[in-house]
């Protein structure tokens, strides 16, 4: 495969880059399935596979290399393993069944900073119901703001509520956390729901409380 790692001669506008990242996203994390790939169960599919199905016909592999390194939250990984073959992966956000121990770093030890992001409306529902993962596998969080050093990936940049969770009583309860390969925190959290008795403090983008 193309190593286009240092090959400052090319280049996606941001309009093809969005659309493959996009496309990507959907089949990696959701319809890898409905498009008749395999998906081992860390998560990786062939890329000779991906690419040749028909929404990929006009993808080259140089295009799939140059976002997987160049998106900003570093949501895909390409690998070549034991086969000597290349593979692609999302790092998380699944709805298909994926190995967690293969895929994700399980965590054991609170760390200083866990925080999911939200919407003021979404807000209203969370601090009654809690923060539920939906039709993911996990609630995603971040290790800080957006910006703050570190912070790849966890949250949007357009959160208006900030919402820290107390992982240390939440590990001591029974929940489970993993870290994925691009920093984001994930939980299952109990049932599929983090209940508010676990959030340690709430607050809005300018950093008033809301709890």
């Amino acid at each position: 495969m193309a190593d286009t790692s240092n090959d400052a001669s090319f280049s996606m506008t941001p309009a093809e880059t969005t659309k493959l990242s996009k496309l990507l996203a959907y089949v990696l994390r959701h319809g890898a399935a409905k498009e008749k790939l395999t998906m081992r169960s860390d998560g990786y599919l062939l890329l000779s596979d991906l690419l040749a199905r028909p929404k990929f016909k006009n993808i080259t592999q140089e295009q799939i290399e140059y976002v997987v390194r160049t998106n900003d939250k570093q949501r895909y990984a390409l690998a070549q393993l034991e086969d000597g073959q290349w593979y692609i992966r999302a790092n998380q956000g699944h709805t298909l069944k994926v190995d967690n121990e293969q895929l994700l770093e399980r965590l054991t030890t609170p760390l200083p900073v866990v925080v999911h992001g939200t919407s003021l409306a979404n807000w209203e529902n969370i601090k009654r119901e809690g923060l539920k993962k939906m039709q993911r596998h996990h609630v995603h969080c971040a290790t800080g703001l957006p910006g703050d050093s570190g912070v790849i990936s966890g949250m949007r940049k357009t959160s208006e509520v900030f919402i820290y969770i107390d992982m240390a009583k939440a590990l001591q309860e029974g929940m489970t956390f993993y870290r994925s390969k691009n920093q984001v925190i994930l939980t299952e959290g109990k049932n599929g729901i983090v209940s508010p008795e676990y959030f340690s403090r709430v607050t809005d983008c300018h950093g008033n409380s809301l709890l």
